[in-house]
Order: structure tokens, then C-alpha cells, then sequence
């Protein structure tokens, strides 16, 4: 019998699944001619590589299997991409060599893992592998993951994936992840009884959308109201009134975080819950601003749930998970 190996990364060999997030034209290159570079690299690595069907700008490369399969499946991305960039650079006047970048979709609940305390665990990343590593600051439309974008040589970007694996094996994800899913174009979506519906000019159609199930899920098969009570009426939308009303007090300071960059957070919350959500102005004196929530149990057990995942991302970052109160 031969002996057990030890691996260089530490002994880790289960089975691990990594997301990235992928342009079109990087996808057209890690395919290849009739898919011979994708086959190649599935062959040579051992991993599982699928990448998300749609006609969509960006498409979703997952790769599975054990932890060496996934770093061999990860440098021969990496260097295929430098590949790239130095045969486009062939082409242009620029003299320094732009480096690799790679986007990873990572459930939001373990960013704050990747972070460290006040940043300690993203900062010994970037030092010990040379790698730019970025998190984002907000949610992926319609889920409840974040990009993490890693830039670098290849060797960087390797070493820099064997310590993001190592910390996502430690610390799994919380709850449950709603994942990131691109879209082919960015057509409004509302939701009426657990059916979702894109507008098209003046007619509401049924789409068949990822997010439906999730909301018969939530809704257990009850109607409820598309996106608040100022939705006007198409054709088949269920515009019922709103069942009850939910306060939730939420810290001034945190408020931003809930509300995102010119909104885009709320009104993610408000689109995926069906709920409609007020945020009372400041007022003078207090240091806490009032939320309220309207629309079935259901919509509004749902808006909880997205408002508290989005507090305990930021809560993990901060390291403060003790600052909010529900009414």
C-alpha cells in the first residue's frame, strides 16, 4: 500500500463547489473552439465544470470536485486568461501587462469569514499571495450572494483560492443561500399569487423565474400583493389590499445599509418579499428610524428575513451583531 499523501494545502480533500462569475467573451474563451478547452480542462483537472445555459452578458462557471481537482480547474483558467491578455496586448500599444481578474460568487453569510476581524483575514490574503482580493459592499440582484473579485498573477490568484476555500470550508454558509442567477436583460419582474410576471407594454406575462419557486415557498400558495398597493393593475394581477402591518426599529447609522447605494437594496427587498416597506424620516433626537413592513404574514416574514440577512452581513463585517431590536 502506498503511503497517504499529505497535500500542500493543508490535508483538505472534500468535495467543495466554487462559482464564478463570467463574461461573455471569457466564457467563449474557456469553452474554446467546439468546447475542446473546456474538455481539455475537465480531463486534465478532474473537476466538474458546467457553466449556466442563457443567451445573458454574464454566465455563471461552476466548478466542483475535491479540493485539488478545483485548484488545478482554477490555474488552468487563470493562465488561459493571461493567454488572453497577452495575445490581445500583441495588438496594442501598452507596454505593462494588465493582470488576471476573476470574479467569485460567494453566499453572502461567509464574506464576513473572508473579512476577518476588521479586515485582518482579507489583508493577510492580499500579503501572503500578492493577489488583489475585493468583496463587494452589496448583494448580487435577486440573491444573497456577493462578488469577490481577485486579481494577480495566476500563482497569486491560486494561492489566493486555496486560502478563500480553506476559510469557506471553516465557516459554511448560514441559512439558507438564494443564488445569484444572471439575467438576459433587465425587464421588471413582479410577483402575484406565487406566479412572477415580466411587463410587457401594457400586459403582464408569466415568467418563468428562479424566484417563483422561492415564493411559493414563502407564500404557501396564498396570493399576495405584487410590489405594494401603488402597482397599478394588469391584466391577471391579484391587487388585493395588504393583510397586516410590521415595525421594525432600526439604528440610524445602519440605516444606509438596509436602503443601498440610491435604493437598490430596499427595493430588492420590497421586489423579492412583495412586501411593501416604509422607512420613516429622522427623527429629531432619536438615533433609531422606524420600518414598516405591509402585506400578508407571508410577504412580511419574507422582508424580515432579507432585512436580517442583510443586517447580519454587515453586522459580521463590523463584528457587532447586537444592535438591532424588532417590534
Amino acid at each position: 500500500m502506498e503511503p497517504t499523501k499529505v497535500q500542500s494545502d493543508g490535508g483538505l480533500n472534500v468535495t467543495l463547489t466554487i462559482r464564478l462569475l463570467m463574461h461573455g467573451k471569457e466564457v467563449g474563451s474557456i469553452i474554446g473552439k467546439k468546447g475542446e478547452t473546456v474538455k481539455k480542462m475537465r480531463e486534465e483537472s478532474g473537476a466538474r465544470i458546467n457553466i449556466s445555459e442563457g443567451n445573458c452578458p454574464e454566465r455563471i462557471v461552476t466548478i466542483t470536485g475535491p479540493t485539488d481537482t478545483i485548484f488545478k480547474a482554477f490555474a488552468m483558467i487563470a493562465y488561459k486568461f493571461e493567454e488572453d491578455i497577452i495575445n490581445s496586448m500583441s495588438n496594442s500599444p501598452a507596454t505593462s501587462k494588465p493582470p488576471v481578474t476573476l470574479r467569485l460568487v460567494v453566499p453572502a453569510s461567509q464574506c464576513g469569514s473572508l473579512i476577518g476581524k476588521g479586515g485582518s483575514k482579507i489583508k493577510e490574503m492580499r500579503e501572503s499571495t500578492g493577489a488583489q482580493v475585493q468583496v463587494a459592499g452589496d448583494m448580487l440582484p435577486n440573491s444573497t450572494e456577493r462578488a469577490v473579485t481577485i486579481s494577480g498573477t495566476p500563482e497569486a490568484i491560486i494561492q489566493c483560492v486555496k486560502q478563500i476555500c480553506v476559510v469557506m470550508l471553516e465557516s459554511p454558509p448560514k441559512g439558507a443561500t438564494i443564488p445569484y442567477r444572471p439575467k438576459p436583460a433587465s425587464t421588471p419582474v413582479i410577483f402575484s399569487g406565487g406566479q412572477a410576471y415580466t411587463i410587457q407594454g401594457q400586459y403582464a406575462i408569466p415568467h418563468p423565474d428562479q424566484l417563483t419557486k422561492l415564493h411559493q415557498l414563502a407564500m404557501q400558495q396564498t396570493p399576495f400583493t405584487p410590489l405594494g398597493q401603488t402597482t397599478p393593475a394588469f391584466p391577471g394581477l391579484d391587487t388585493s389590499p395588504p393583510a397586516s402591518t410590521h415595525e421594525i426599529t432600526i439604528p440610524n447609522d445602519l440605516i444606509g445599509c438596509i436602503i443601498g447605494r440610491q435604493g437598490t437594496k430596499i427595493n430588492e427587498i420590497r421586489q423579492m418579499s412583495g412586501a411593501q416597506i416604509k422607512i420613516a424620516n429622522a427623527m429629531e433626537g432619536s438615533s433609531e428610524r422606524q420600518i414598516t413592513i405591509t402585506g400578508s404574514p407571508a410577504n412580511i416574514s419574507l422582508a424580515q428575513y432579507l432585512i436580517n440577512a442583510r443586517f447580519r452581513d454587515v453586522a459580521a463585517m463590523w463584528n457587532d451583531p447586537s444592535s438591532m431590536t424588532t417590534s
